[in-house]
């Protein structure tokens, strides 16, 4: 390799962030008040209001950021390309999720008649409110 690498020499590793960390502040005040509003609690607006505008703050600096590092010409076709296999992975294993998860309700609503002999007896004044 030549001492004078030029963009296309390199694979691109951003700076470290401090934006992980401002996106869990935000969920975790999010959180707080979902968490009061549904125990009861009279403290729910500020800590709501404080996650959504830090979380909606968060995404559009980052964002921000990471658009900026595409359009300076900080990312070569290396980057492009494994950007791109990675959203198509993850596609993929949200599908074969979503697949493997559909497949075993279909299993078990279709077979469920094979798993009521493992299932304990049901006293007949429950048989007889279900039907």
């Amino acid at each position: 390799m030549s001492a004078a690498t030029s963009s296309a020499d390199h694979y691109y590793v951003p700076a470290p962030s401090w934006w992980p960390f401002a996106m869990t502040a935000g969920l975790f005040a999010l959180l707080h008040g979902v968490m009061g509003y549904l125990n009861g609690t009279g403290f729910v607006t500020i800590p709501v209001a404080v996650g959504a505008v830090l979380l909606i703050a968060m995404m559009v600096v980052w964002f921000r950021d990471i658009i900026h590092e595409s359009e300076s010409g900080l990312y070569n076709k290396q980057v492009d390309a494994t950007y791109r296999w990675g959203m198509s992975w993850f596609i993929f294993s949200e599908v074969m999720f979503f697949a493997a998860f559909f497949g075993a309700a279909f299993f078990f609503v279709a077979f469920s008649s094979a798993f009521q002999v493992l299932a304990p007896t049901i006293p007949s004044e429950v048989k007889r409110w279900s039907a």
